[in-house]
């Protein structure tokens, strides 16, 4: 199946919309729902604040093992079967905390979303990119792939927007009523792709380099037994200096990304006394900026700058936007600074734009795939780094006064990965990889 148009992948929109909704009306939240439960009473909470970070280094670890063999199994099972399992997973957190917020629960809610969430919370957009980049023309592929990042980033600004004005209660429920929507919507209406037949197994070595260890050959089973082993994963990073660039540039995006949810929500609680209010129109003013620059900036500049231009720009974006917060001297300047989203947050998506094009069709869930699990595995790093540091320079033994400090660590991370993204214009624009219908080879 080849789709011409973006509005023939309307049913996906669709699905990407609820499922990303559900998603993000819960964040504006859980920051006072950790704090009530463990530290009631209190603004500052250590065991918050080092329970959230492991729980997403967790998340992180699971997410880097699990993305590259749920893109992987796509590319043989076909998207749609394997997209249901990280949509449908959504649910399951969302109702425990509808039914009730106590201690007990909220450890309920913990321990069910640190294992869920190794594939809910990046899986839906991976499998979801992966979708659109293999059955749509590579000369509107960013188009698609901006498309598909903008309607999760619009999903995630009316799941903010009503997450201000619901109840935390109601909060919840529609999260759960908006995942379960979302599986039987999928399941319904989205067209399965076709997973590679027998007669489409890859017989050929799958990785070719030039007499390296990769050279040896490696049949692809269609079982969970028989997946690509690491050291194939690791020779496809390998195969063009653009995919080794943009492997850099994923980690530390992950390593920033990271930096910006636990330690700066608790950072602005506790500095700023932000609450569930603040912490929605803050995530309000940032959500509409990245959706209006996914949906409608990045298809336009696209074609105009190339997609490196747009990723060192918004690798600049996220490092001073993560400075003035780091600064704040006011409840209002984290507000101000969220304005940058508009470019930071086509970070993601003008990486999958690349990477989708040093790769064919046949492999776009395993390319894709091991991007977002290496961007996870800055995930596991960025707690590890920021946790103890916020709970450090918020704390009277800070060893001298600057309480944003960590922030400003986390800014380093884009301004570190802007060297490689500025790099990439030099690399091969297409590696000579293009896989047919029947099986692939890859020449470094």
């Amino acid at each position: 199946m080849k789709m011409d148009k973006l509005s023939d992948l309307k049913h996906l929109f669709v699905t990407v919309f609820l499922a990303n909704f559900a998603l993000n009306v819960i964040p504006p939240a859980i920051t006072d729902i950790t704090v009530g439960a463990l530290c009631p009473s209190q603004d500052e909470c250590s065991l918050a604040i080092y329970l959230s970070g492991f729980q997403q280094a967790i998340l992180g670890l699971g997410s880097m093992m699990m993305l590259p063999l749920l893109g992987h199994l796509s590319d043989i099972y076909g998207r749609k079967a394997l997209l249901t399992v990280p949509v449908a997973a959504s649910i399951i957190p969302s109702v425990i905390l509808a039914i009730g917020r106590s201690t007990n629960y909220f450890y309920a809610y913990y321990a069910v979303k640190t294992f869920t969430g190794m594939v809910s919370d990046n899986g839906i957009e991976c499998l979801s990119i992966a979708y659109a980049a293999a059955n749509i023309s590579e000369e509107k592929r960013v188009s698609a792939i901006g498309f598909v990042a903008g309607i999760g980033s619009a999903a995630s600004l009316l799941g903010t927007m009503a997450a201000r004005f619901l109840s935390t209660a109601q909060i919840f429920l529609v999260a759960a009523l908006s995942s379960m929507i979302a599986t039987i919507y999928m399941r319904i209406f989205v067209k399965e792709t076709t997973g590679r037949s027998d007669s489409e197994t890859l017989n050929q070595p799958i990785l070719i380099d030039n007499g390296a260890e990769c050279s040896k050959s490696k049949s692809v089973s269609q079982s969970f037994k028989q997946v690509l082993p690491l050291k194939d994963i690791f020779c496809l990073l390998r195969s063009s200096v653009t995919l080794s660039l943009a492997t850099v540039v994923a980690f530390l995006n992950g390593l920033g990304e990271g930096g910006q949810q636990t330690p700066y929500l608790y950072f602005l609680k506790a500095r700023l006394r932000f609450n569930k209010d603040n912490f929605a129109v803050l995530m309000l003013i940032g959500y509409t900026g990245a959706a209006f620059g996914q949906l409608f900036l990045m298809p336009r500049l696209a074609p105009i700058t190339g997609e490196e231009a747009i990723l060192s720009l918004s690798c600049i974006a996220g490092f001073i936007s993560m400075l003035i917060v780091s600064i704040a001297w006011a409840v209002w300047v984290p507000y101000v600074a969220n304005l940058l989203p508009i470019i930071s947050f086509l970070t993601r998506p003008a990486l999958q734009s690349i990477v989708s094009k040093q790769v064919g069709p046949n492999e776009q869930g395993i390319a894709q795939g091991c991007i977002a699990g290496i961007s996870s595995f800055g995930n596991i790093l960025s707690p590890l780094i920021y946790t103890p540091l916020t709970d450090l320079f918020l704390s009277e033994k800070a060893p001298f006064h600057y309480p944003g400090f960590n922030l400003f660590c986390v800014g380093l991370a884009w301004l570190i990965a802007l060297i490689p993204s500025m790099m990439i214009q030099f690399g091969p624009r297409n590696s000579e990889l293009k896989i047919g219908d029947g099986g692939s080879s890859l020449d470094a």
